[in-house]
C-alpha cells in the first residue's frame, strides 16, 4: 500500500525504492544544490555552524566555488533520476528545481535516467543578492607587493568582480517518462503525459501557461501573463527555518499543469512542505521524505489546520 498523504523521516532513495515501479502520476521536487555545503545531508544548523547567519565558510551561498561540485550532484542525481523514473507511471513529469550553475548536471543526469526532456521553466525574479566580489581582499594579503602596487593593482581591477552574474532566474527541468502508444491512449490509461492549458499563472486568465513566471510586478504586460509571487512569511509559518522555500502558488502552478485531481505526486527531498500543501489546496495526494528532522516537524505544523 502506498504512504499517501504523509511525509515520511528518512533517506528519499531507500524509501523510493519501497514503492512499486508505474505507481505515481508526478515527481516534483527542489533537491539539494551542492554548492557550499548544500549537499544531500545538509542542515541549517549545520550552515550556522560554518558561519554567522546567510554565511557560508563567512561568504554568502552561491559566492564560493568548487569545481567538483557539477560531478558531484550529477553522481547524486543520477540515482535520486534512476528511482524517480521507474515509480512513475508512463507519461508522468519528473520537475526538478536546480541553480543555473548545476542545471546541466541536472539535466543530463535526468536524460541518462531515461527521461525525454521537453522544456526548462524559469522562475524569476529581480530581489536577489549580487554574489560576485571583488578582488581587493586578496590584493591587501598579498605579500610580494609594496603598498603603492597593491593600489595600483586595485585600481587596475576597479569594478571587476568574480564570475558570477545577480542571480535572476531558477530554472526547472521539464522532464517525462516516455508515453505508452498514442498520447490520448497513455492519457487514457494512466491520466498523465498531456499538459492542462487551464492551468494559469499571472493575473489575467486569458494566456495559454508558459515556461516563465515571475516573483514581483515588473511591468504590466509580464505580470498578466507570468506573475508568481514569493512565499510570506504567514504562508512558510513563524518557525520556518529553510533557506529556499518556494511559493505554494507556484509550486500548486506546476503540478495543475501535469496532473488531474487525486494525482499521487512524489517529493522526494521534501524541505518545509511546499509540495505536500499545495497538493493540498489542489486536491491531490502526496508522498513525501524529508531527511532533516527539524524540516520535517515544519512540514507536519504547516499541514495541520
Amino acid at each position: 500500500m502506498l504512504p499517501l498523504n504523509q511525509v515520511i523521516h528518512g533517506d528519499c532513495l531507500v524509501e523510493m525504492a519501497k514503492l512499486p515501479a508505474n505507481s505515481v502520476h508526478m515527481v516534483c521536487t527542489d533537491p539539494p544544490y551542492f554548492l557550499d555545503g548544500l549537499d544531500a545531508d545538509w542542515t541549517a544548523e549545520g550552515l550556522a555552524k560554518r558561519g554567522e547567519s546567510a554565511l557560508v565558510g563567512k561568504l554568502p551561498k552561491g559566492m564560493k566555488f568548487d569545481r567538483n561540485q557539477s560531478a558531484k550532484f550529477k553522481e547524486f542525481y543520477a540515482k535520486v533520476s534512476a528511482e524517480a523514473f521507474r515509480v512513475l507511471k508512463p507519461g508522468g513529469a519528473f520537475l526538478s528545481f536546480s541553480s543555473p550553475r548545476l542545471y546541466h548536471a541536472l539535466a543530463s543526469a535526468v536524460e541518462d535516467a531515461g527521461f525525454e526532456i521537453r522544456d526548462m521553466a524559469g522562475w524569476v525574479y529581480t530581489q536577489s543578492q549580487f554574489k560576485a566580489f571583488s578582488q581587493d581582499h586578496i590584493i591587501e594579503k598579498d605579500k610580494t607587493r609594496t603598498p603603492e602596487q597593491k593600489e595600483a593593482l586595485k585600481a587596475h581591477c576597479k569594478d571587476w568582480k568574480t564570475l558570477q552574474l545577480k542571480p535572476a532566474i531558477e530554472p526547472i527541468c521539464v522532464a517525462f517518462k516516455p508515453i505508452e502508444g498514442r498520447y490520448i491512449d497513455n492519457f487514457e490509461t494512466h491520466s498523465v503525459g498531456l499538459l492542462n492549458t487551464l492551468a494559469k499563472t499571472g493575473t489575467d486568465s486569458d494566456y495559454i501557461p508558459s515556461n516563465i513566471m515571475t516573483t514581483e510586478p515588473i511591468c504590466e504586460e509580464m505580470d498578466k501573463v507570468f506573475l508568481v509571487k514569493k512565499p510570506t512569511k504567514a504562508e512558510k509559518g513563524e518557525s520556518n527555518t529553510h533557506v529556499s522555500v518556494k511559493p505554494v502558488e507556484l509550486i500548486q502552478h506546476l503540478i495543475n499543469l501535469f496532473t488531474k485531481e487525486n494525482a499521487i505526486v512524489l517529493d522526494p527531498f521534501m524541505g518545509s512542505g511546499t509540495t505536500a500543501v499545495a497538493c493540498k489546496a489542489s486536491g491531490r495526494q502526496y508522498i513525501g521524505y524529508e531527511i532533516n528532522q527539524s524540516y520535517l516537524e515544519i512540514t507536519r505544523s504547516r499541514l495541520t489546520p
